[in-house]
Order: C-alpha cells, then sequence, then structure tokens
C-alpha cells in the first residue's frame, strides 16, 4: 500500500498535522511507542517536519481510535488493516454512486 493510500479524502482542515506523538497518543488513548508501531505496520500515515519528527492530524486521531476500538475488539493488526483497506472502499464506492 502506498503512503496514505488507505485514507479517504476527509472534510477540510482534518489532515492539518499538528499533534507531537505525545499529544496524539494521549488523545488517542495509546502509548506514543504503540504509534510507532502501528506507523511499522502500515496503519497509520502521520506527516514528518524537515526535522524527522512525526506530526498526527485529527484524521489520524480518528484512524488511531478506530484501530484501537477494533484491537480492544479481538482483532490483530493485519486485520485491522484489511478491515480498514475495505471500510475505505466501501465508503469510496459510496461516494462513486452518488456522483
Amino acid at each position: 500500500m502506498l503512503e496514505n493510500e488507505g485514507y479517504l479524502q476527509p472534510s477540510s482542515g482534518t489532515l492539518k498535522a499538528v499533534y507531537v506523538i505525545s499529544v496524539a497518543a494521549e488523545l488517542a488513548g495509546v502509548h506514543p511507542q504503540t504509534l510507532r508501531i502501528y506507523e511499522r505496520k502500515g496503519l497509520v500515515y502521520p506527516l514528518r517536519t524537515d526535522g524527522g519528527s512525526r506530526r498526527y492530524s485529527e484524521e489520524d486521531v480518528r484512524r488511531l481510535r478506530r484501530i484501537q476500538e477494533l484491537t480492544n475488539a479481538g482483532l490483530n493488526l493485519e486485520g485491522v488493516k484489511k478491515l480498514m483497506e475495505l471500510e475505505n472502499e466501501i465508503s469510496s464506492l459510496k461516494i462513486s454512486l452518488i456522483f
């Protein structure tokens, strides 16, 4: 999967990456190391500053919360990734039917 390929086009402003990893982790209710794992597994793609620091958007935080919801329900990370890809595909198809 290409970087950010799994993201739908959100409403304006939700991709503005403003949260550092510790704040994003707190908002999502996880440890910062968990966010690094999610990134390695291709579940989230934070933007990077010129210095290489991660920055998370509101859309990223929503995605992190969804990942937590699914893992708490018993899915492993590979299952979460596949399910989220399918959810995005369904949403894209619904949008294409409207237009």
